[in-house]
């Protein structure tokens, strides 16, 4: 990555829930306009296209774009980190200047399913389906029965997840689940795969995200104050992924969290706030143990006492995350971060916020380290 760091500066989203009538495209689209407007530039400004989730074919018709330098990447939530650092990469080498980052998602809509019977997005494979390992969330089950076992993680603990995130979610107005969740409500919400309860799953919405990132040096030509991109990595963990890694991924989340920080010269204790892919609760543990803001095993405890809440030392997924914003996938709390260091987030707004940290844990990991200081 070259010294001037690339910066985003320009982001848009759609409304989120089921938005009937529109294809995955026409949300992507819609992002696209509304970051584009954010950026204060056209189409024809773009000369970077990647795109999840949706045709780049599409989007650039549809959009009037015409990239020299074009990505499209999987469905897979993981490819969100990915993105990113392919378009830092972009920049950074000089194919291209200014990049568009689009995701579009019609799940809702399309009654999509991850597992299961109908599932077309590939999550169940033929060496797991006879054994009932059919969905994500019964690999993260086994994986939060393991930590419970291991750790004594307790019920009571998980909960404080889906309630700190909803009581965010409840200060975004565009979030799609915000009434308020108590711990009576989490115990007595049923079980999908035991031990994870309905209010431990992730939200599968319709909705459209989309970033615009360009060189450091052109960032401050833009209505908007710059993000920049401080330090990203990512490592694949792909060896025998089709089951549950028994570290948590903790070895992979630790080296890119080191790897992305040390580029960024920042430390744990410089980060603000933090945006973790919370595609099931217990993800949160895993990934905050792995990168190191507390010990192996020690996550339920850590999170306890509004740690995690607006307020609280280390504010996460501020706008109520997968967990209740909506599923985009990765897409939503990256843009979450970057307004909240734009400063745009109201009754969320994390005071003074100079540095947010992105991480994703899966059979792909990555973390981005956003921030006002290039």
């Amino acid at each position: 990555m070259s010294d001037i760091k690339p910066a985003v500066v320009g982001v848009g989203t759609t409304t989120f829930g089921k938005l009937p009538g529109h294809t995955a495209a026409d949300l992507g689209a819609w992002a696209l306009t509304e970051a584009l407007a954010d950026a204060g530039i056209s189409a024809t400004d773009v000369d970077g296209l990647v795109t999840s989730r949706v045709g780049y074919e599409s989007i650039a018709a549809d959009m009037g774009l015409r990239p020299r330098w074009v990505s499209s990447l999987p469905a897979e939530g993981r490819m969100c980190g990915v993105a990113v650092h392919q378009a830092a990469a972009a920049i950074a080498t000089g194919e291209a200047h200014t990049v568009a980052l689009v995701y579009g998602n019609d799940g809702a809509t399309a009654r999509a399913t991850y597992g299961g019977a109908g599932e077309a997005y590939g999550t169940a494979t033929a060496l797991t389906l006879p054994y009932g390992l059919t969905s994500p969330g019964a690999f993260y089950a086994l994986m939060l029965q393991r930590h419970r076992h291991l750790y004594g993680t307790s019920e009571e603990q998980l909960a404080t997840i889906s309630m700190t995130f909803r009581g965010h979610a409840r200060l975004n107005p565009n979030a799609v689940m915000r009434k308020p969740i108590s711990l009576a409500d989490y115990l007595t919400s049923r079980y999908v795969v035991e031990p994870m309860r309905l209010l431990d799953y992730c939200l599968i919405n319709d909705g459209g995200v989309a970033m615009i990132l360009t060189a450091g040096d052109r960032a401050h030509d833009h209505p908007k104050p710059p993000v920049h991109v401080l330090g990203i990595a990512q490592r694949a963990q792909l060896g025998n992924s089709d089951f549950p890694p028994e570290d948590f991924w903790a070895g992979a989340i630790r080296e890119v969290g080191d790897r992305a920080l040390a580029q960024a010269d920042r430390i744990r204790n410089d980060i603000d706030a933090l945006m973790i892919y919370d595609n099931f609760s217990c993800n949160v543990l895993f990934t905050l143990e792995g990168l190191g803001y507390c010990g192996i095993g020690e996550g339920g405890t850590f999170i306890q006492g509004d740690r995690l809440a607006v307020g609280g030392p280390l504010p996460t997924n501020t706008s109520g995350g997968h967990l209740s914003e909506s599923y985009m996938q990765g897409w939503g709390i990256s843009v979450e971060a970057i307004r909240q260091l734009r400063g745009e987030c109201g009754d969320r707004q994390v005071h003074g916020a100079r540095t947010i940290q992105y991480a994703c844990a899966s059979p792909v990991v990555s973390s981005v380290i956003y921030g006002m200081d290039a």
